[in-house]
């Protein structure tokens, strides 16, 4: 299965992936990497899969990762509608364009030749081929000529990194930073949930990736190697 992250203004292909089977953890974290590289954006639309809401399923189970990555960066999450596939369109058209394209290359035996082959076609997408709606200019091009949407009254666009982590038996995670590790306490009443910290050079957010509650924000004291709690 292929995975792709669109700009929906410019056409703009932010990442194409390729998975044996794409999971709601393969969702989220494609989106973290795609941020990192160019940014948090205001808004995300997706379809109705359970990889990216559990709404059509009555929230069955609570919200799934990415539904709660993107409330706890202040991203608003928007829907296709159900049994209108043209809210998604440009993706669509997308995934038609390049079905042609690649059924015009020779099969590729191995998922590491699919990928390099999904590598080219981003690029020729991207970078080599005039797209009609946009006046015949590339994505590329489009792209880069307006500064970005962020996240409304969220610094998201800020953090360096996201890292994911499970509490340990002490009631820690652990961050290597500067070549140092540093071990931050949440409590051990938190013992195995798992977390994903929003790290903004020293100012760091604890959050359950299953809740949204935030466990902890701490600002790093570089010189000590375990965060103790206040």
């Amino acid at each position: 299965e292929v995975l792709v992250w669109l700009d929906d203004h410019s056409r703009y292909a932010l990442s194409v992936t390729e998975h044996r089977r794409v999971t709601g953890d393969i969702v989220a974290d494609t989106f973290t990497e795609t941020a990192e590289t160019h940014g948090f954006p205001a808004s995300v639309l997706t379809d109705n899969g359970l990889v990216y809401t559990t709404r059509l399923a009555g929230g069955r189970g609570g919200r799934n990762r990415l539904e709660t990555l993107l409330e706890s960066l202040g991203i608003d999450q928007k829907h296709s509608r159900p049994n209108h596939p043209t809210t998604c369109g440009k993706v669509e058209r997308f995934h038609q364009t390049l079905k042609r394209w690649l059924g015009a290359q020779s099969r590729p035996r191995t998922a590491s030749e699919l990928q390099t082959l999904l590598g080219s076609w981003t690029t020729i997408y991207n970078q080599q081929r005039p797209h009609r709606s946009l006046d015949r200019r590339t994505p590329a091009v489009v792209y880069g000529l307006l500064p970005k949407a962020t996240p409304a009254g969220s610094d998201a666009g800020t953090h360096h990194r996201i890292r994911y982590d499970t509490i340990d038996k002490r009631g820690a995670v652990s961050l290597r930073r500067a070549g140092r590790m540093h071990h931050i306490g949440i409590g051990r009443a938190h013992t195995g949930t798992k977390v994903m910290m929003l790290i903004d050079n020293l100012d760091i957010r604890v959050i359950a990736t299953q809740t949204g509650e935030l466990l902890r924000h701490l600002t790093l004291d570089p010189t000590r190697g375990y965060q103790p709690q206040k």
